[in-house]
This record gives structure tokens, sequence and C-alpha cells, in this order.
């Protein structure tokens, strides 16, 4: 059996800036983290100027502190999927909690129906036991709907573990079998 392997993480090349403001940084940091920091940093700020005014000497630190931890491990790269970063994988599971998805069913073929859905209550209900049984399990069985409410069949999303194979020709034959290519080269002749 052939195997197939993927190298174009070995090709995955990031520009670096090696100087910033006249300032000498070394090794250089990467442009990407540079550009995601900045941005994160335009808008944190912002908002907070916006909201609260200039920062005292104790609230410093909430305006500087989450967009640079923020851009720092959020551009490092996930250890489960090596092609994304940490701010991907985030922003997708935050997605995912908040919004759901649309099933895929046959392959796209037919859409969905409502009622297969995953509910609120199937998607984060790993994450709110704890919540349940504290204090504000009112508010959240309210917010994720009664447990009654999960239809029956919907369920956690099954993880599949494909693995790609590629026959060639030889192996095809010998799935076909004999008589089958001896039948298709009598058809052509």
């Amino acid at each position: 059996m052939r195997v197939g392997r993927t190298y174009t993480q070995h090709f995955d090349l990031e520009t670096r800036q090696h100087e910033l403001l006249g300032m000498d940084l070394g090794e250089g940091a990467p442009r990407r983290a540079l550009i995601l920091g900045l941005a994160l940093y335009v808008l944190w700020t912002g908002a907070l100027l916006l909201m609260f005014g200039l920062p005292s000497k104790i609230t410093f630190t909430a305006y500087f502190l989450p967009p640079l931890i923020t851009a720092v491990y959020g551009t490092q790269r996930s250890q489960k999927n090596e092609r994304r970063w940490n701010l991907t994988r985030w922003s997708i599971g935050t997605r995912y909690l908040v919004l759901g998805h649309r099933p895929i069913i046959c392959a796209g073929r037919r859409a969905a129906s409502r009622s297969e859905w995953l509910s609120r209550r199937a998607r984060w209900s790993s994450k709110t036991e704890l919540l349940a049984e504290s204090p504000l399990g009112p508010l959240v069985d309210r917010w994720l709907g009664a447990e009654d409410s999960v239809p029956s069949g919907a369920g956690a999303p099954v993880k599949l573990t494909a693995r790609p194979r590629l026959y060639g020709p030889d192996a095809v034959g010998k799935a076909y079998g004999r008589k089958a290519v001896q039948q298709h080269r009598g058809k052509t002749s």
C-alpha cells in the first residue's frame, strides 16, 4: 500500500521584522503577530478610552495586558492543528458554542431540518454542569433551554478519523479481478 505525506508545512515561511522605528529587534518578530498586536491594541485601547477615559496607574494593566497576551499566545501554532494559530481555534470554538453550525447530511444533498441541529444545551453540556448546580442554575437553564428540548437522535458530533489511501493500477486490477479486466479488453477490441 502506498502512503502519501504532506510536505507543505516545511515550506511555511514567515516574514520577520528586524527593525522597528529605528530599534533593532535582533532575530526579528513575525510580521503577522506584530500587525495583529497593533490592531488589537488600537481596538482594545480605543474602546476602553471611549468608555472609561485615560488609564490610572492601577487600570493601566487592563489597558495594556489583554491585547499583549492575546497577541503572544494567539499567534502561536496550535498543537492540535499545526496549520492554524491558537487564535483561529479559539474563534472557531467560540463560534460553535455560541452559534452552532448546520449539520451536513448526505454530503450536503439535503438541508438539515431544525430538529436535526444540536441544541445549545447539547453543545454546552460539558461546560455547564458546574454552573447548573450553582445559584445561577435557573439562569443557565433558561439560557440553555430545558433538558427535554434536545431532540432524539441529536447528540454530540461524531469525530471521524478518516485516512485517505492511494491505490495504484495494480491494486485496482486486483480489486476488479481478472474477469473484469478481460471483459473490458474484450469490449474495447
